[in-house]
């Protein structure tokens, strides 16, 4: 009878598998309008771990020439650090740092006041 029941739950199991693939392509169109916008070379630095990061630039680097890393606020540190151990820890893969760029952007804050929050865009590229 437990064979019977392994088989059973296993069938049961196949149907649901085969609505999630139904739905994947639903996901997918959602997510297509994205993927329009061109080259992923942008890599958005937020609370994540610093070597979640690290290894999305080296991913991107991997396919790309070159990749932007930009960060704002708080985040501008982190930003520093994954472009530092891409260029130090990778010298022999032979990435470096290209242009970097500082600005501000003036963000309405949730009290309704205005507030200049730093941002940073750091480019990361391979060496010719």
């Amino acid at each position: 009878m437990s064979t019977e029941n392994k088989q059973s739950s296993e069938s049961k199991e196949t149907p649901e598998n085969t609505q999630n693939s139904k739905e994947t392509p639903e996901n997918t169109q959602n997510s297509k309008p994205r993927e329009s916008s061109g080259t992923r070379d942008t890599i958005f630095i937020g609370k994540k771990p610093l070597m979640a990061y690290v290894t999305s630039t080296l991913i991107q680097l991997a396919n790309l020439p070159a990749v932007h890393i930009k960060a704002r606020g708080m985040s501008i540190g982190r930003a520093v650090d994954v472009a530092q151990i891409i260029a130090r820890k990778t010298e022999s893969a032979g990435y470096a740092i290209g242009e970097i760029k500082i600005g501000s952007e003036a963000l309405e804050s949730q009290d309704g006041r205005t507030r200049n929050v730093s941002t940073i865009e750091i480019e990361v590229k391979r060496n010719t």
